[in-house]
């Protein structure tokens, strides 16, 4: 009895050790995942990268007009903090795979709510919550190994760019930045009152950048400097009376901003602020006349 046991203990501790020395190798198609924030969204991108390893990629190894799964391995998959809008229509917030039908002249691009396949065995058209086209065109220079990236960044939206080969597909993810932030100064701001400094700044900055309502942003930037000037609120102060056509104010107040923004050591606010003053009055002379 004593014996047989031994053996079944030797048996299982040999087992333990062969699942433990493992050969670790480089992966055909190394994973990766790029998270990037577009507007307040943080978008993620998680897939394989294969190699063109001198194979013919597009019409051979990815045949045209079929299904594919845009990347190696298991599905390559999008994730969404929030709603976003692809092509006009608008995504919830989650996770989707990204499949692609490639053709010469045009691919489909695909998101289905089935994440758990490996590659694009068993997918099916019923679980794609859209379909959208996406016009390729030819890179001067061969990417060897599958890449997305995010590209020409706004506020609001990123193309997602995809490039293998000589071929590049890029497809534009656009986000609701406005109704969030304006929810936010609603809450913080207007309906709570705030007295505080930041908080005014931020909303009145937002005001500004965004053509909205240039009087109640200088409500807010005026209480914010009065409780507490700094260089750039002040900054933001004379530039808001530019566009109000407070031409002498803006001046006056851009010229305050110059003397904090010295005090601080910060001179890239001191050509700022000199430009500023220089496109409201040309005769200004640096260091002259003030």
């Amino acid at each position: 009895m004593k014996q047989k046991f031994a053996f079944t203990l030797a048996f299982f501790l040999c087992s333990l050790l062969s699942f433990a020395q493992q050969i670790q190798m480089p992966q055909a198609s190394p994973s990766a995942k790029i998270t990037q924030k577009v507007g307040l969204t943080d978008v993620t991108v998680d897939y394989s990268r294969p190699s063109m390893k001198d194979r013919k990629i597009f019409g051979e190894l990815v045949p045209y007009g079929q299904v594919w799964r845009t990347g190696a391995n298991g599905a390559t998959v999008l994730s969404f903090s929030t709603d976003v809008l692809i092509d006009g229509k608008k995504i919830p917030a989650g996770q989707y795979a990204l499949y692609s039908i490639p053709g010469k002249s045009e691919w489909t691009m695909i998101l289905s709510k089935n994440i758990k396949l490996w590659g694009a065995i068993g997918y099916q058209q019923s679980d794609d919550i859209i379909r959208f086209k996406a016009q390729p065109s030819k890179l001067s220079k061969e990417n060897e190994t599958f890449e997305i990236s995010f590209e020409n960044m706004s506020d609001t939206g990123s193309d997602l760019s995809l490039k293998w080969d000589k071929t590049r597909v890029d497809f534009r993810v656009e986000t609701e930045v406005d109704p969030l932030v304006m929810a936010q100064i609603k809450e913080f701001v207007i309906d709570g009152n705030s007295t505080d400094p930041s908080l005014l700044y931020s909303a009145a900055s937002y005001y500004y950048t965004n053509s909205k309502d240039m009087n109640q942003a200088y409500t807010w930037i005026n209480e914010s400097v009065a409780s507490d000037p700094k260089y750039w609120t002040m900054h933001l102060k004379a530039k808001i009376e530019a566009v109000l056509g407070k031409k002498t104010d803006a001046v006056e107040t851009a010229e305050e901003a110059i003397d904090l923004a010295e005090e601080a050591g910060n001179q890239d606010y001191v050509g700022l602020n000199e430009r500023l003053i220089k496109s409201l009055n040309p005769n200004y002379a640096i260091g002259i006349v003030k």
